[in-house]
This record gives C-alpha cells, sequence and structure tokens, in this order.
C-alpha cells in the first residue's frame, strides 16, 4: 500500500530568522523541567509507554527539517522515517538535589541538537538518594515557541487525552516527502499571495516599528551594565516562586498586569544586585516576547512571537517603577500584538548572511535583558497517574545578556526561572534571593 505524500508544511518567516541566528555561544533551544516529589514520580518504563502511546498527538515531534532544491522555497517538515523514541528519550541517575537537576537541564539546553532528526530531547533524571525526580524536555527554537512548547507537554500528559472519548485513528507514518513539483508550485502560489497582500504587509512593518519602539525613545541606545558582556557556552539556572493568588489580586487592585509586576520585581533584583557591584544602573529595557497567536495548537506549531522593549526605571521604591512600567504597557493595550516579528526578522535574516550577526548581538545595545511570560495549566500535569510539583521553563539568549528570565504559572504558583552566564553572573544564587524577596514585598504590600 502506498500512503499519499505529506501536505506541505513550510516553516514561517519567523522560523527562519531563528534558523540565520543560530550561530551564537549557545543555541537557540528551549526547556521545561517537570518536577515531581520522589514519593511520587513515574518510573523511567511508564515515562516511556505514556510517551510511545501518545506521541502521534504531536505530529511534530517525529518530523524532520528538510531543505528543499533551489526556488521550491522555505525548508518543510516532513516525516522521519527513522524515528525511534529511543534516540530522544534517555534517562539519568542525579548525584544530588534540586540543584544537581536544573544543573543537568541547563547543560542539556546547551548541547546542540542535530538538524537530520526531529529537534527534540527527552531525559528522566531519577534522584540517586530520593528528593526531587524530572523530565526534562529541550527542543529547538524552529519547532515551536515557548507557548506551544507547554502545550506539547500538556498534549503527553494524562490531561490531552480529552474527556474519554475515542481517539482518532493515527495518520499513516511516515508519509512520503513530496515531490519537488508541488514544491515548485505550492512556492509559487505562496510567492503571489504575498504580491496580493503586499499593501496589508507594509502596514503591518509599520505596525512592527512601532511595537519594537524604533519611532520612540526606545530607539536611542540602553546603558551598559556588567550584566551585558559577551557570554559563553554555559548557563545555569535557577528560580524564585511565589503563591500566584497574591499576585492576581494586587495586579487587579493596582490595575496593572502580572507581566508589569514581575518587571518591577526583576528590575529592583537586578539593580541592588549591581550596586553590590559597586555600579549606579540607569534605566533597563527589557524585552518581552509577545505572542501573536490567539492560542495553541500542537497540530500546527512553529513561532508567531514579537518583541516589545519596556523601560523599567531602577529607582529603589518599587512604586516608582511599577507606576512607570504601568503606564508603558496600558499605553500599548489595543495595538496588534506581535506584529514586530516581520521588521525584525528581516534585519535579522539581512546580518544573517554576513559576518556581521554575531558582532552585533555580543555589542548590542538595544536592550539590558529578556523576559518572556507564559500562562501554564491552571490544573497539576500528570503523566501516568503522577502529579508534577512543579514546572521550570527557560530559553537561552546568546550574545552580551548574561541573564534573562522566564515566567509560568502553574497550579496555583508562579515561577521565575532565572537563566545566567556563570562567567557573567557568577552570584546567580543571590539575586535568586533578591528577587523572591522583591515578589514577597509586592505581595504583601497588596491591600486586603
Amino acid at each position: 500500500m502506498t500512503h499519499a505524500s505529506s501536505p506541505i508544511d513550510r516553516i514561517s518567516s519567523n522560523d527562519l530568522t531563528v534558523l540565520a541566528t543560530d550561530h551564537g555561544s549557545v543555541p537557540m533551544q528551549m526547556a521545561a523541567i517537570l518536577e515531581f516529589d520522589a514519593a511520587d514520580a513515574p518510573t523511567f518504563a511508564q515515562l516511556e509507554a505514556v510517551m510511545a502511546a501518545r506521541i502521534q498527538r504531536v505530529p511534530r515531534l517525529r518530523q524532520r527539517l528538510v531543505w528543499t532544491p533551489p526556488g521550491c522555497g522555505r525548508p518543510v517538515w516532513a516525516d522521519d522515517a527513522d524515528f525511534t523514541l529511543a534516540r530522544h528519550l534517555t534517562q539519568t541517575v542525579g548525584l544530588g538535589g534540586r540543584e544537581a537537576v536544573l544543573e543537568i537541564a541547563a547543560d542539556l539546553a546547551c548541547t546542540r541538537l542535530p538538524l537530520d532528526r526531529p529537534p527534540w530531547t527527552a531525559r528522566w533524571v531519577r534522584g540517586a538518594t530520593g528528593g526531587t525526580s524530572a523530565l526534562v524536555f529541550v527542543a529547538h527554537h524552529v519547532m515551536a515557541d515557548g507557548l506551544n512548547g507547554l502545550a506539547v507537554l500538556t498534549a503527553l500528559s494524562d490531561s490531552g487525552a480529552g474527556d474519554g472519548a475515542p481517539a482518532p485513528a493515527p495518520a499513516p507514518f511516515p508519509r512520503p516527502m513530496p515531490g519537488r513539483r508541488d514544491l515548485l508550485i505550492d512556492a509559487w502560489r505562496e510567492r503571489l499571495a504575498t504580491l496580493a497582500h503586499l499593501p496589508a504587509r507594509l502596514v503591518g512593518v509599520v505596525r512592527g516599528l512601532r511595537e519594537l519602539g524604533v519611532t520612540a525613545r526606545h530607539g536611542t541606545q540602553v546603558a551598559s551594565t556588567s550584566f551585558n558582556r559577551p557570554t559563553g557556552s554555559t548557563r545555569r539556572i535557577a528560580t524564585a516562586a511565589v503563591p500566584l493568588k497574591p499576585v492576581l489580586d494586587l495586579a487587579h487592585a493596582r490595575g496593572c498586569t502580572v507581566n508589569d509586576l514581575v518587571l518591577v520585581a526583576v528590575s529592583g533584583a537586578m539593580a541592588s544586585t549591581l550596586r553590590a557591584r559597586g555600579e549606579s544602573p540607569g534605566p533597563f529595557v527589557v524585552s518581552v516576547p509577545i505572542s501573536a497567536r490567539p492560542g495553541t495548537d500542537v497540530a500546527r506549531l512553529g513561532n508567531a512571537v514579537g518583541i516589545v522593549p519596556i523601560e523599567v526605571p531602577s529607582d529603589p521604591d518599587p512604586e516608582v517603577r511599577l507606576a512607570r512600567v504601568a503606564a508603558e504597557t496600558a499605553a500599548r493595550r489595543g495595538r496588534a500584538r506581535g506584529s514586530s516579528a516581520a521588521p525584525l526578522g528581516f534585519a535579522l535574516r539581512a546580518l544573517g548572511r554576513t559576518s556581521l550577526l554575531q558582532r552585533y548581538i555580543d555589542r548590542q545595545r538595544r536592550v539590558n535583558t529578556f523576559l518572556s511570560n507564559m500562562r501554564g495549566p491552571a490544573e497539576p500535569i500528570s503523566i501516568a497517574g503522577h502529579r508534577a510539583v512543579s514546572v521550570v521553563p527557560f530559553g537561552l539568549t546568546p550574545g552580551n545578556v548574561g541573564v534573562c528570565f522566564a515566567v509560568v504559572s502553574y497550579a496555583g504558583q508562579l515561577v521565575v526561572t532565572l537563566v545566567a552566564d556563570p562567567d557573567v553572573v557568577p552570584e546567580l544564587d543571590e539575586l535568586a534571593g533578591r528577587l523572591s524577596d522583591e515578589l514577597r514585598a509586592l505581595t504583601e504590600s497588596a491591600p486586603p
């Protein structure tokens, strides 16, 4: 029996930007850690069985990137005929507690994934003497952005099975790669559609430049700090966590967003750490990814994210910081989200064709740090009947950003992950402690 060829699933221009810029000291990869209590953790055999049974829910997990012949358009995703779960899912025994798990996860994320197979890996880390066990999931950013990365984990969990309705019949696997003629026709169809929508795209570019702040005060260079110098190939991670409800209550009472409050806490922690180094920091510019998607769909992954630069004062008074941040983000409400991806992607792809890209990334003066915020599941994720007590997301940032932050709300907790080059930020634990103090101080100031 001959299976029909796969539908043509091209990477987007945003995904192409990821590939064009993936030449830094660390790969363009993202990760998430699902942590389990030792007393309620699945075995590796259970994990293998669950993933083998559910992996068809996420077609991209069994697909690899294929570069097309000249003239046939952008690369496409195609079924990997050599796919086996054993090439992607492994296990190891941690030699310590939670800190050892975080170190294993950081090192795994910094190991470049080959693109001749589906670009993801997962490792089950089992504590040698009890304590934390964890599933570490790492994917190349070309496969999905952070929001869709969480959706993948949810799809593989027990709740991904839905309400008990019968699962649809699995699609034939593997399906053959589309032929050159089909690729060529599809590429030209896409080019003609682009020309037809050119006026709307130009309007989108203008909106994108505004979202990037090119026409505002963020078009100028930001003040550099000792956190902003070229980074190496190693990262370490730490976390700060607080209950979610007090943060939501405070955001509601102050008429701001949870992200505003986290920005205020991050700027306070960074400023106090720099002052401890003997510096006098000015305002920080934080790059905040903005999703252009209304939702998630694990059948259609990829990147649809723009960025917004937010200026945050380093004033010791959190009220001053919050007033400035809340006013700036309120002024942006109602604008098209994620529109900056088009002009930013065009510029980065152009630089990626030259030797100037890495030089720019290592010396850029547009932002001081990055902060991504994702809304995770309100209910705990379970795998094979075992509940994950925490989710720790993080992504890697090359260039001269020594520390960046990822935020997720999960099962009543707000978790902030700090990702740093240990040579640039050796006092990562102290920075995480200051961030925890800032978050607690904010929530304790909430009106009853």
